[in-house]
């Protein structure tokens, strides 16, 4: 007859609190217990772990009757009289224990019988199958290494609540695989990055978090105070000026991937601490970035998934190169009829605004408008890879103007799914046209109450001589998104930003 630890599967996250004080009662009960007997468990130092889940799995025509060392936590357990059989989970995944009395000995049976759902174990033994069929492991000597004090969610129910599944990413990861696997991925993106930049000849450097002055990227940063220098200071809001000051000292190509911090709002797609991948390299432009975007984007798709064809929410993701290209006032005009290359003045397309419906300033220009226009009726269209490019100079203070509008600069953003990717310039060169767009932009920024100073520092690198220069930056954590089918970014984030709990 089988003895199944109900207690041990009682759901967590529907306990009453009566209900889990009486539970965390037992397991202390239990663990002084073992204090008492001379086996606590906290104080064991180290296993001598041989072998992960897998690799016994992946290999078992190898490793049949081999004796080997795994440790785990405890998933789940039943007893069958003088035996038992008992799940663990590695970091690799899952195996079964079969532990026998006359194989362990009756006090150590005894011990292995009061283990809770949680338990952190050792186990050493011989590979073998069972008559189902299962890969087990047939236990010689089973080792208590830490007492789990407070009851997991019910393997079958699972910790379902995303609020507490982010606050709790450590039982979020205990006891649902998928989430595991999610920052498994993560891990693989980040190091197929770095290696696909390093065999393009890139620098991977770091760069300064903090910054003794806001910059003029339009962004809200975090402020701070450092007490020695009694200098307010801001996380930093990107990477740009002190990557763009090494192309300037030399280094033709550098790329950093790192915090950004930015104090705005929260929702699927921002947190206020998220990471981002920037990339300069003399001697290009923007049509060279898209180049560039498309190698890493597909050659970190392919090498991490096997395939081009992305699964996401409710679409399928051709990430096949190469990516379609429209600038944003051929977008504008694909999508809402609407062409603004036939404007000549910021009267005519703020009067085309107000028809269409678009809220603009009162004194919106006609970049300010096409902006407006592309936001509100082609954005959520772009489903497939694109590359929009030639913006509007008053949003792109860092690019190099087109040769054939001025009012246009030579800057893209790439989308997928509807959402804004990354973003590159053709990087402005020019020290004085830079230091006046800079003024301009504090000027705006001054008069919304933002305090913004001129990186002169930075102007003073660019007079010594810039090269021409392509540079992208893209958010990291939305191509985790897409490439794990994640809703959202706090799914790809070890630990997002949550309000404290009152």
């Amino acid at each position: 007859m089988q003895e199944m630890d109900q207690k041990q599967a009682a759901i967590a996250e529907e306990m009453t609190q009566e209900e889990l004080a009486d539970v965390v009662r037992v397991r202390r009960e239990k663990l002084k217990e073992l204090q008492d007997a001379g086996k606590d468990p906290f104080a064991k130092v180290s296993y001598p772990v041989s072998h992960t889940s897998a690799a016994i799995r992946d290999n078992y025509d190898a490793m049949e009757g081999q004796t080997v060392a795994v440790a785990g936590r405890i998933a789940s357990k039943r007893i069958m009289g003088k035996a038992m059989f008992a799940h663990i989970h590695d970091v690799a995944g899952a195996i079964q224990l079969y532990i026998k009395r006359d194989e362990v000995g009756e006090d150590s049976y005894a011990d292995c019988k009061k283990l809770d759902i949680g338990d952190i174990v050792g186990c050493t033994g011989t590979v073998f199958k069972t008559r189902t069929g299962e890969i087990s492991i047939h236990a010689q000597s089973v080792d208590l290494l830490s007492k789990s004090l407070l009851p997991l969610p019910e393997k079958f129910h699972g910790l379902k609540d995303p609020d507490l599944r982010y606050r709790q990413r450590y039982v979020d990861l205990i006891v649902n695989p998928e989430v595991k696997n999610t920052f498994i991925v993560r891990s693989r993106i980040l190091s197929e990055l770095r290696r696909y930049m390093e065999s393009l000849g890139y620098l991977e450097v770091e760069t300064p978090v903090l910054h003794n002055h806001t910059t003029n990227a339009g962004a809200r940063p975090f402020k701070t105070h450092h007490n020695t220098l009694d200098l307010d200071m801001y996380l930093r809001v990107e990477l740009e000026l002190h990557l763009k000051r090494l192309i300037i000292g030399g280094i033709d190509k550098v790329f950093e991937i790192g915090r950004i911090f930015r104090n705005e709002g929260m929702s699927v797609r921002h947190n206020p601490e998220f990471t981002m991948m920037e990339l300069y390299e003399a001697y290009t432009d923007y049509h060279g970035m898209m180049e560039r975007i498309e190698g890493i984007f597909t050659h970190v798709t392919q090498t991490v998934l096997g395939t081009l064809q992305i699964p996401y929410q409710d679409a399928v993701i051709d990430m096949t190169t190469p990516w379609k290209r429209m600038t944003m006032a051929e977008s504008v005009k694909e999508y809402s009829g609407v062409d603004f290359s036939s404007f000549s003045t910021d009267e005519e397309a703020r009067a085309q605004a107000k028809a269409a419906g678009i809220e603009v300033r009162k004194d919106a220009t006609w970049g300010e408008c096409l902006n407006a226009f592309f936001e509100e009726k082609v954005e959520e269209n772009l489903i497939q890879p694109i590359f929009i490019y030639d913006y509007p100079i008053e949003i792109s203070p860092l690019a190099k103007k087109t040769k054939y509008d001025p009012r246009l600069t030579e800057r893209f953003e790439f989308f997928i799914y509807g959402r804004e990717m990354g973003n590159a310039f053709t990087e402005l060169n020019d020290p004085i046209d830079q230091r006046e767009r800079f003024e301009k932009q504090a000027r705006e920024k001054h008069g919304e109450n933002q305090d913004v100073e001129i990186d002169e520092d930075f102007i003073t690198a660019m007079e010594y001589g810039m090269p021409p220069t392509g540079g992208v930056g893209f958010g990291v954590d939305r191509l985790v998104m897409l490439l794990t089918n994640s809703p959202s970014i706090r799914d790809v984030l070890l630990f997002p930003t949550m309000r404290p709990r009152s």
